[in-house]
C-alpha cells in the first residue's frame, strides 16, 4: 500500500533487488504500457545484433518488477480513443485497468499478459511473439506524419518556433486543446496523434456534435491531455527547447501520457525532471529517482537489523508502515490521509475465522460466471473487486510472505 506511482524504466534499473521489496511494499505502483515498451526495446533489436547481454538487462528488471501491489494501466491510445467517442475516464489518480471479467457485483482482473511476460522473464524466458511486439509497439510510438500534424498546428494559426521556454510551450499547448473556434481541427489533430482508425472517424464526429461541439479539453479531457503533451513535445522540438537528436526523447515523454492516474511520478530521467511538473495536477509529486532509491536503502537498512524469526514471517506482517525521518516516510505524509501511519502500525488482532471466512468469500467471487457485456456495472456501482497477483515467496534478502506458507504447486502465486 502506499501513494499511487508511476514509475520509468529508469528508476526501477537503477534500485537493487533490496530496495525493490521496499518500492513495492510502500507504494502502489502504476506500470504503464511505455515501460513495457522500454523493457522490451533490446527484445526488438535486429536478431543478427541481439545477445545474451540484451537478454540479461530484461531478465533484471523483471527480477524488480512490483509483485505485491499496483496495477498495470491501459494503454493510453485506447484511453484517449474511447474518450473521443464519448466513453470518459476518470482523470482523479485511478489506475485504468483492462481486461478485467464483469461478473455479479463487480469485476475479477485474472493476471494480465504483461504481469504473466515478466514472470517468465524472471526465469530467463523470452517467447518469440513478444520480441515482434517489442518492435511493434516502438514502432507506434515514432510513426507521427510530422508533416501533417505541422500542417494541421497551422491551419489554427499555431507555430511552435516562437516557444522561448518550456512553460511557454507547455502553455501553448493547452492553448490548442483549449480552443473553440477551431474546435473540429482540433477534434481532427487529435485523430491523427491517437492514429485513431479510419472506421472511427464518423463516429467520433458523430459523438462530439452530440456533446455540443465543445473544445477538446472540455468534451474528452483525457484525449485533449494526450494531445496537449504531443503538441508540447512538438512545440519544444521546433524550438530547440527539446534535443531532437535523441531518439529515447520520443518514448521518454511519453510517460506523461499517464500522469493523470498517479499521485507520484518516479524518474531518475531529465526530461522527465525538466518537464513532467508541467503537466500535473497541485495534488501530484514529481519524485526525483536518486532520492528515493537512497531512502530506500535506508528503509532496507532499518528492517535488517529486525531479528531473522520475525524478518522470516514475510515483509506483509511486520512491515506495516516505512520508519520516520526519510523520504518514504514524508511522501506517506503528504499523499496519504493523516493518521493512516499510525492505524497500520496498530494493526488488529489476528481473527482466523474472519480470515477464512473472507478467503472462501472471494473464491467464490472470482469463480462467478461472465455476465455479458451490457449487464457489466458501472465503475461507481462496483461492490467488489478481485485481482490476481504472482508473488514469489522470497526476494532478495526478503520473505514476501511468511517462510512457513505452503506452496505445494511451487508456483509463487498468492
Amino acid at each position: 500500500m502506499g501513494p499511487i506511482s508511476l514509475f520509468d524504466k529508469s528508476f526501477l534499473q537503477s534500485i537493487s533487488l533490496d530496495e525493490a521489496v521496499w518500492f513495492d511494499r510502500f507504494f502502489l505502483p502504476v506500470a504503464c504500457p511505455i515501460f513495457f515498451v522500454e523493457t522490451l526495446a533490446d527484445l526488438g533489436k535486429d536478431a543478427s545484433k541481439r545477445g545474451s547481454a540484451e537478454f540479461s538487462v530484461v531478465k533484471d528488471i523483471a527480477q524488480k518488477f512490483p509483485e505485491m501491489g499496483g496495477s498495470p494501466c491501459a494503454f493510453h491510445v485506447d484511453i484517449a480513443t474511447q474518450d473521443l467517442l464519448g466513453n470518459h475516464t476518470p482523470l482523479d489518480g485511478r489506475i485504468p485497468r483492462s481486461g478485467g471479467r464483469p461478473v455479479p457485483k463487480g469485476v475479477v482482473y485474472e493476471l494480465g499478459p504483461e504481469e504473466r511476460a515478466f514472470n517468465r522473464w524472471q526465469k530467463g524466458e523470452f517467447f518469440e511473439v513478444e520480441k515482434i511486439a517489442a518492435a511493434d509497439w516502438r514502432k507506434s510510438l515514432s510513426e507521427l506524419d510530422l508533416n501533417k500534424v505541422a500542417s494541421e498546428l497551422r491551419s489554427i494559426g499555431i507555430d511552435g518556433k516562437s516557444c522561448k521556454s518550456l512553460d511557454q510551450a507547455r502553455d501553448m499547448a493547452l492553448a490548442v486543446v483549449s480552443e473553440k473556434a477551431n474546435a473540429m481541427s482540433v477534434l481532427a489533430l487529435s485523430a491523427t496523434f491517437l492514429h485513431a482508425p479510419q472506421h472511427l472517424h464518423r463516429p467520433i464526429i458523430e459523438a462530439w456534435k452530440r456533446d455540443g461541439r465543445r473544445p477538446l479539453n472540455v468534451y474528452a479531457p483525457y484525449a485533449a491531455h494526450v494531445v496537449a503533451v504531443e503538441v508540447f513535445f512538438q512545440f519544444a522540438l521546433a524550438a530547440h527547447l527539446i534535443a531532437s537528436n535523441r531518439p529515447s526523447n520520443r518514448t521518454d515523454i511519453a510517460y506523461l501520457f499517464y500522469l493523470p492516474f498517479c499521485t507520484l511520478f518516479i524518474s531518475s530521467d531529465n526530461l522527465h525532471r525538466r518537464t513532467a511538473g508541467l503537466f500535473m495536477r497541485a495534488d501530484q509529486e514529481f519524485v526525483w529517482g536518486v532520492d528515493l532509491k537512497a531512502s530506500l536503502k535506508t528503509v532496507n537498512s532499518h528492517f535488517i537489523k529486525l531479528p531473522e524469526d520475525v524478518r522470516e514471517q514475510g515483509v506483509m506482517s511486520f512491515a506495516h508502515a516505512p520508519p520516520d525521518g526519510n523520504i518514504v516516510a514524508g511522501l506517506w505524509g503528504r499523499h496519504l490521509r493523516p493518521g493512516i501511519r499510525t492505524e497500520v502500525k496498530e494493526p488488529r488482532e489476528p481473527d482466523p475465522e474472519r480470515n477464512a471466512e473472507l478467503v472462501k468469500r472471494l473464491k467464490e467471487f472470482s469463480k462467478q460466471p461472465t455476465l455479458p457485456s451490457h449487464q457489466a456495472l458501472h465503475e461507481d456501482d462496483v461492490e467488489m473487486m478481485s485481482i490476481a497477483h504472482s508473488v514469489r515467496r522470497k526476494r532478495g534478502s526478503w520473505w514476501q510472505v511468511p517462510k512457513n506458507m505452503p506452496d505445494p504447486e511451487d508456483d509463487e502465486q498468492q
